[in-house]
């Protein structure tokens, strides 16, 4: 598959990593672009390179600063090295094969206890409980990143009849609530305070450190979220 690389700047990130910026902004073509300069930077990676970490609307490339110094000539700082070598990479057409992958459907309970805060969504927006929970599961969300906690999943859009702001002041949030702000949507995976409008809770571990991959969503992965009775949720 074959994407065009967007307009972006680089700029160094401390003296071991430099970041790839696309624009401050939560946008599909713009996140096609940072995972497009990730497959095309791995599969052409240096010797020194430790890490591709992308994001909503950029992408960091880690590094060895003393492994990329010694094949650094001509009297280049390492940074310049670095982003020569992005440059060149990304100037070009290329294409590559995308494994995208499966969709993955979460149980949510949208039942009062577990979703605090969906009846003044509810009332907020103008709608009932019962149609809140219809608007969220009736699209899939691709995860845009994982960030804040370990394996929390960055997920949009939602629709516009359910968005809603971040809460002024964050409050103590359960493990598997299901929350939004804004235009996104994701799920807690350990207790924390936080500031998100919890709309649910599922019954998924979102992360198991036995596992050989912890996290349950991976970036580029797509979710479907499907309403579950409080009895279901008790006995999952």
């Amino acid at each position: 598959m074959k994407y065009p690389i967007i307009p972006y700047r680089i700029f160094p990130l401390g003296d071991s990593a430099i970041t790839i910026d696309f624009g401050n902004v939560i946008d599909e073509d713009v996140n096609n672009s940072v995972f497009a300069s990730y497959h095309q930077l791995q599969q052409h990676s240096l010797p020194g390179i430790i890490e591709f970490i992308p994001a909503y609307s950029s992408l960091t490339v880690c590094y060895d600063i003393v492994t990329v110094k010694k094949r650094v000539h001509n009297g280049k700082t390492v940074f310049e090295s670095i982003k020569e070598w992005i440059e060149d990479k990304l100037h070009r057409q290329f294409s590559f094969d995308e494994t995208v992958p499966a969709e993955i459907t979460i149980p949510v309970c949208y039942a009062a206890e577990y979703a605090p805060d969906i009846e003044q969504l509810a009332r907020t927006k103008g709608l009932s409980a019962e149609e809140v929970i219809e608007i969220h599961t009736s699209k899939s969300y691709k995860v845009y990143m994982l960030g804040f906690l370990p394996g929390f999943a960055y997920m949009g859009e939602v629709d516009v009849r359910i968005e809603m702001p971040r809460k002024q002041q964050p409050q103590n949030i359960l493990p598997g609530s299901v929350g939004i702000a804004g235009k996104q949507t994701g799920i807690y995976p350990f207790a924390s305070p936080g500031g998100w409008q919890i709309i649910g809770r599922t019954p998924l571990k979102l992360f198991d450190i036995d596992n050989e991959n912890p996290a349950l969503l991976q970036a580029g992965q797509t979710v479907q979220f499907y309403s579950i009775s409080k009895n279901e949720f008790e006995n999952y």
